[in-house]
């Protein structure tokens, strides 16, 4: 079986890309032993897993918005979902978008004033579409430290200003909102302050309180 497994990694070494980019997936959850991988990772296209007797791992997509759930065997993660060997793999579509999930480096860096204009509809065009959440407690990348605002735009609501301290953090890196206790309300549109950053997102109307995919929750804004 080793040797099996070892002809298998050698083989996707071969086929993996020659750079490892942009992340492809986020580590939704680990069972089980798996070496040089943690709970809340990102794993990038090319990367290869190996997971021994009874482990498992579930790996969410941050552009296919599949969730997948792994057990044994070997993994070479791709762009939009995983290649499995010698396991199983089961794999769901589930509510995300990737503009929430990976906001563009001119989003994350345009002032507030550009947000609003970029929100002002022409009398004649629809407004554009903001970047998604699925549940009504986003999870946020962000660096501890830093402070964190909140505001609603589109109607009135409590601002929430989060003081981001390494003890609150998920995985020295994320700030859950639902173990805070905090929720936002289903179809507002909010804007999102980080130092001198705004981001703009909206959270869906069919959102609820109920248990959400990692995938469908995530705000990446660092």
């Amino acid at each position: 079986m080793r040797s099996l497994i070892g002809a298998i990694v050698g083989l996707f070494c071969l086929s993996a890309p020659a750079i490892a980019e942009t992340p492809a997936a986020i580590v939704e959850d680990v069972q089980g032993k798996v070496e040089g991988i943690e709970f809340m990772d990102y794993v990038a296209p090319g990367k290869i897993i190996k997971l021994g007797p009874k482990a498992g791992i579930t790996l969410s997509y941050l552009k296919s918005c599949l969730r997948e759930t792994i057990t044994e065997g070997v993994v070479l993660v791709g762009a939009e979902q995983s290649t499995v060997q010698l396991g199983n793999v089961q794999r769901v579509k589930v509510p995300c978008d990737a503009n929430a999930a990976q906001l563009s480096e001119r989003e994350a860096n345009q002032s507030a004033a550009t947000t609003f204009r970029s929100m002002r509809a022409d009398a004649n065009s629809a407004p554009a579409k903001l970047p998604t959440i699925y549940g009504v407690a986003p999870l946020i990348q962000a660096k501890s430290g830093s402070t964190l605002v909140i505001e609603r735009t589109d109607g009135k609501e409590p601002t929430i200003t989060l003081a981001l301290k390494n003890d609150i953090m998920v995985a020295r890196k994320f700030y859950d909102l639902s173990k805070a206790g905090k929720s936002l309300t289903p179809g507002g549109s909010y804007l999102a302050k980080l130092g001198n950053k705004r981001y703009t997102f909206q959270v869906d109307a069919s959102a609820t309180t109920s248990p959400t995919p990692i995938i469908g929750r995530l705000l990446r804004l660092e």
